[in-house]
């Protein structure tokens, strides 16, 4: 049996890609019954018809999805945030990564507009860049005239099935446009792209750029941390994650417990505090949800 990758879903269709060929199939009422729908990401078995169209039989296992924008088996997340205009946000950043983590997917910080700060900002932008290399992100620094290291950012778009995220405002659509301008994407809103206006349908649709894949509408409209439970936390920061091992107690969630490891590196300044203090912000939003039954 064929197998392809869906690329696009448009009102009902399934645009599946196999090798040079892209076939428009409809999905098997099977999925319905089973209420299991196919996403575009999805690596799937179909029977072609003609050379044009064709039916999705079966839907291989998802390493992850997301459900805003409606994605499967992204490889990696690409989080744009400025250094300036707007300002550059930690504690949005670690939202993001935190959610990224819990998914199985791969960060890559990228930090736009650096040329519009003054030295004194740029050192302070350089100090969080190198903070996070430490926790063991890859970081990519970029001005906005020139678009530096544009080279760097397209060397891990290949091969890879990619989305774009972060603040509106923050340069997502100007790397793209730079990466391939044939995109033309309005630099306002990634989401946009395509030609789309207001009163089209909206979908999402893997685009091929610079030997890779990349959504063409922005990750994670919702940042909220309902699918993440308090024990996991801990997990989604490297830096305390590795550290983990070392405390006193197994399962140790680095807030009042003796002898905690984690607690001990902030002491020390191994681990900076902004870091900490964003990991109890979260730690109490996910115990002061309401529970789900």
């Amino acid at each position: 049996m064929p197998e392809g990758k869906i690329v696009k879903a448009l009102s009902g269709f399934y645009y599946v890609a196999d090798g040079g060929r892209i076939l428009q199939c409809r999905g098997r009422g099977v999925f319905r019954k089973r209420k299991v729908f196919p996403l575009v990401g999805d690596f799937v078995e179909y029977q072609a018809e003609n050379d044009l169209e064709g039916y999705i039989l079966a839907i291989e296992e998802r390493k992850n999805e997301l459900i805003r924008p409606p994605i499967a088996n992204v490889d990696q997340a690409i989080l744009v945030f400025s250094a300036a205009r707007p300002d550059f946000s930690p504690a949005l950043l670690d939202r993001f990564l935190v959610l990224i983590e819990s998914k199985q997917i791969e960060p890559l910080i990228c930090i736009t507009k650096i040329d519009l700060l003054n030295e004194e900002d740029e050192a302070a932008i350089t100090r969080y860049a190198d903070d996070y290399r430490s926790f063991g992100y890859k970081v990519i620094l970029t001005s906005s005239e020139k678009l530096a290291n544009l080279e760097e950012l397209s060397s891990h778009l290949q091969g890879k099935t990619s989305v774009f995220a972060g603040q509106s405002g923050v340069g997502k659509s100007s790397l793209l446009n730079a990466l391939k301008p044939e995109l033309e994407l309005k630099t306002d809103d990634i989401s946009e792209s395509l030609g789309r206006g207001k009163h089209t349908t909206r979908h999402v649709e893997l685009i091929s750029v610079e030997n890779g894949l990349v959504a063409d509408t922005p990750g994670f409209s919702s940042l909220e941390l309902t699918e993440i439970e308090a024990e996991d936390l801990p997990y989604y920061f490297p830096e305390m994650a590795e550290r983990s091992h070392s405390c006193k107690f197994r399962g140790c969630l680095h807030i009042n417990e003796p002898k905690c490891a984690v607690k001990a590196a902030i002491d020390a300044e191994e681990v900076p505090l902004y870091r900490y203090e964003h990991y109890l912000q979260f730690m109490d939003e996910i115990k002061e949800r309401k529970p789900r039954y």
